[in-house]
């Protein structure tokens, strides 16, 4: 199995800024892509955006031009740079991969969640 430890929320101001970062660990032949979901009190879990091993991205329309997806290959580490923060991001934002045990094998697994809020 694979572990997807979050860190990096908090509470911040309107306006204001967070890096989230995600690092996965276990026994990873490799990953394939990964990604930022997050769900506020009473919705759906949404998406956030994603990232390929080929640094191919995708954002929801919400957080575009605000928000950036990076990744460390080296560190299986994903990033979510988020700036500009308005209330309405406040969530559980959570980290996901889509994996490979090995080269026939292919696994998808979500983080704990970690909360954002922004609110002055």
């Amino acid at each position: 199995q694979v572990q997807l430890v979050e860190s990096g929320g908090g509470l911040v101001q309107p306006g204001g800024s967070l890096r989230l970062s995600c690092a996965a660990s276990g026994n990873i032949f490799s990953i394939y892509a990964m990604g930022w979901y997050r769900q506020a009190p009473g919705k759906q879990r949404e998406l956030v955006a994603t990232i390929t091993s080929g640094i191919s991205t995708n954002y929801a329309d919400s957080v575009k031009g605000r928000f950036t997806i990076s990744r460390d290959n080296a560190k299986n580490t994903v990033y979510l740079q988020m700036n500009s923060l308005k209330p309405e991001d406040t969530a559980v934002y959570y980290c996901n991969a889509l994996w490979g045990k090995n080269s026939m094998t292919t696994l998808f697994n979500w983080g704990q969640g970690t909360q954002v809020t922004v609110s002055s």
